[in-house]
């Protein structure tokens, strides 16, 4: 099985789980970022806006081609009640995705909000599978027991190609 762990991460903790899940399964890790980056102030006002209205952002790496994996797993900080802008920018520039599965989170410090279903609608618009959903709060980024369900889940979308 080979997985595309693909994630955008602020604070550094959705970076950590991605990290995670790829030391688990292995296959390609992007890390994908704003081609604008965001300073705290503009991440809280200006990125949330965007959010809000599921904008995309301009990204590095412009497209990513996921056509060579098994599996695809995204995952997204929560800014707004949503994934970020970078995250809708990754999930625009993904390319050989059709007909594949995907495992998502989200971390979060309180809800999740609409974060996942909306980040499901986009990627089911791109022919992809959503297979497995999953949230992280402050406590469940350090919670073993919840990676290894993540873990699980992404080796299970793997297989079942």
């Amino acid at each position: 099985m080979k997985a595309a762990t693909i994630f955008h991460s602020y604070s550094g903790i959705t970076k950590g789980v991605a990290q995670k899940v790829h030391e688990a399964v292995g296959g390609e890790i992007v890390e994908v970022k704003p081609v604008d980056s965001y300073s705290k102030l503009t991440a809280y006002t200006f990125g949330c806006r965007r959010a809000m209205k599921g904008e995309c952002d301009k990204i590095k790496p412009e497209s990513i081609d996921v056509s060579g994996s098994d599996v695809i797993v995204i995952g997204t900080p929560v800014w707004a009640f949503k994934a970020t802008p970078v995250v809708n920018g990754a999930v625009s520039a993904l390319f050989g995705c059709d007909g594949k599965n995907a495992v998502i989170f989200a971390t979060c410090g309180g809800k999740e909000g609409e974060t996942l279903p909306i980040l499901k609608k986009a990627l089911e618009k791109k022919g992809v599978n959503v297979a497995g959903e999953f949230v992280f709060n402050k406590k469940d980024v350090s919670d073993s027991s919840k990676i290894d369900e993540l873990i699980a889940a992404v080796r299970s979308a793997g297989s079942s190609e």
